[in-house]
Order: C-alpha cells, then sequence, then structure tokens
C-alpha cells in the first residue's frame, strides 16, 4: 500500500472528529441564512449581532452560532470585538475600491463571453423586472436587492461554481457599502436603466457590448462611493 492510498495512520482520529461534521454543516447553513440576510440589507453596518436572539430565531446552539460567526468573520462581514462581541463590519474605503477590482475582473469577464442568448436571459430578465417592481413600489432597499441579484445572475453566466461563490460573498459585502448612501434611490435609481441596457446587449449576444456598458457602470459606481466616503470623512 502506498502513501498515496493511505491507510490506518491516515484515519487515526477521525472518530473523534464525527461530531464535528453535523455540526459545521449546520454551522455552514446558518451563515448561509445570515449571509443572505447581509446581502438584502437587513443588517446594517456596525451592528451588533446578539447571539441569543439569533440562535432562538435560528433554533440552534450556541457552539453552531458561534462557528457561523468565525466563518462570516473570515468572510469579512463580521467582526469579533473583545469583551463586546460580535458586529457587522463598517468596511474602509480601501475595500471598496479593491472590491470593484474584483467585480470587473469576474462580471465583465462573465458577459464578454456571451456569443448567443444565454439559456439564463429569462432569470436576469425577472431580476431587472423585480427592480422595476421595487421602483414603482418607492422600495429602494428591495431595488437595491434586486440590483445585487442581477450581478449575481450576470456573474453566473461564467458557468463556474467557484465564481458564484466568491460572487456571494463580494456582492454581500457590497452591500454593506451601499449603506453609506445618504440617499439610496438617488444611488440605486439610475442604475436599473443601465441594468436594463446590458440585459439588452446579453439578449443580442453581443457579449462586447455588454462588457463595455458593464465595465463603465462599474467605474461609475465606484466613483459614487469613494465619494460618499470621502463626503462621511469630511
Amino acid at each position: 500500500m502506498t502513501i498515496a492510498e493511505g491507510g490506518p495512520a491516515s484515519v487515526e482520529g477521525l472518530e473523534a472528529d464525527r461530531g464535528m461534521i453535523s455540526r459545521t454543516s449546520t454551522a455552514e447553513r446558518v451563515a448561509g441564512v445570515l449571509r443572505t440576510r447581509i446581502a438584502e440589507g437587513f443588517f446594517l453596518p456596525g451592528v451588533r449581532l446578539s447571539e441569543q436572539d439569533i440562535g432562538s430565531a435560528l433554533g440552534v446552539s450556541r457552539n453552531t452560532l458561534r462557528e457561523a460567526f468565525r466563518l462570516l468573520t473570515h468572510e469579512r462581514l463580521l467582526t469579533h470585538e473583545l469583551n463586546r462581541g460580535v458586529f457587522v463590519r463598517v468596511l474602509p474605503v480601501e475595500d471598496v475600491v479593491d472590491l470593484y477590482k474584483v467585480r470587473k475582473v469576474v462580471e465583465c469577464s462573465a458577459v464578454r463571453a456571451v456569443t448567443e442568448k444565454p439559456p439564463t436571459f429569462g432569470k436576469l430578465a425577472r431580476l431587472v423586472e423585480d427592480g422595476r417592481i421595487a421602483e414603482r413600489g418607492e422600495r429602494w432597499q428591495d431595488l437595491g436587492t434586486a440590483n445585487i441579484r442581477f450581478h449575481s445572475a450576470i456573474a453566473e453566466l461564467s458557468g463556474s461554481e467557484r465564481i458564484d461563490e466568491l460572487m456571494r460573498g463580494i456582492l454581500a459585502e457590497l452591500r454593506l457599502v451601499f449603506h453609506m448612501m445618504a440617499d439610496p434611490r438617488r444611488f440605486h435609481e439610475p442604475y436599473l436603466k443601465r441594468n436594463a441596457e446590458i440585459l439588452e446587449r446579453i439578449e443580442a449576444g453581443d457579449g462586447l457590448g455588454a462588457e463595455k456598458l458593464l465595465a463603465q457602470y462599474l467605474t461609475d459606481a465606484e466613483n459614487q462611493l469613494v465619494e460618499a466616503y470621502a463626503e462621511r470623512s469630511s
């Protein structure tokens, strides 16, 4: 038996780890719920998360919840402060620039490869319509959520599960950045029309045209957010 095949020594101690499997799996699911809630704007930056309230609401143990918090801290969505607890992270402006750097690479690459109307076009169209419905109802947080979901669906055009996972974290962080905008309507509303324009290029199979629109879109959004940070600082 070779080292690569493994043997009794390679499984030593695994019995003791058996109990961690179900707990970790549950913790990952809890982290997924909280990540989604952050991406949808339900938790504001700087807010302290109550172990008791969240654990009771989700019906999970304190240990499981703490593991979920640890996972989200690793993803830069939460921060732990000694003797104070766990807080939703407040992102510095340097993170804004970095997030948009990643978005430009991932999203622009995804649309650039489009040469015909993609199978997921219907999903993209529904998300743009969700944005219009939110706009008509003047539900600006929902408009922001529809926008985030639309760009997540753009990344899905790459056909990579790893990219999908990466973007879930990126867009959750981005939602924390959006809270810096004093007027969410003024920030989100103009981009709804631009999402529709990108959608038209995707429907036509014009990946290069969609990429051009998207690149400018992301640059403009980044500049707005950086400017908002500067105004807050001053």
